[in-house]
């Protein structure tokens, strides 16, 4: 055999696998590369939409949050009025109350002095009746007299 024959032979059978290759191999993998590099740029941008929108939800989240603690913060001011409110009131009830009993407390205060007078005056006059019945028992002695008035001062 001769060796440009096989050569020859050779460079023939690869021209025809290089063809077969061109032909019917090359396009599925060109297509399977294609593909493939479609769903990785698909999956670049739906992985840079997602960042995006992680960027975007952790705004949402910390507008959100802020106006939670907005909202805590003015239940606080309200709660805080309120109950300066409910103090105020409480205060303004006991004046009141106090002022009642300021006013109860002294009208039985004058109560009490006035029935004290009256039973004061009643002892009094009674004293005075059983003064006068004894010295109009007794002699009319100025001494006799000067010690049962010493002796009614005394009681009264």
């Amino acid at each position: 055999m001769n060796i440009n024959l096989t050569l020859i032979g050779q460079a023939i059978s690869f021209a025809i696998f290089v063809w077969f290759c061109v032909k019917y191999v090359w396009p599925p993998i060109l297509n399977a590369l294609e593909e493939r590099e479609t769903r990785i740029a698909d999956g670049l941008a739906a992985a840079e939409k997602g960042q995006q929108d992680l960027a975007n939800a952790a705004h949402k989240v910390e507008d959100i949050l802020q106006e939670g603690r907005d909202r805590a913060q003015e239940f606080v001011v309200q709660s805080q009025k309120r109950a300066e409110e409910i103090i105020d009131q409480a205060k303004q009830a006991a004046i009141e109350e106090g002022d009642r009993a300021l006013v109860a407390a002294r009208g039985r205060i004058d109560q009490e002095r006035n029935e004290a007078r009256e039973s004061l005056r009643s002892e009094v006059a009674v004293l005075a009746l059983n003064g006068a019945e004894q010295i109009l028992m007794r002699e009319v002695d100025a001494t006799a007299h000067r010690e049962v008035l010493d002796k009614l001062v005394a009681e009264i």
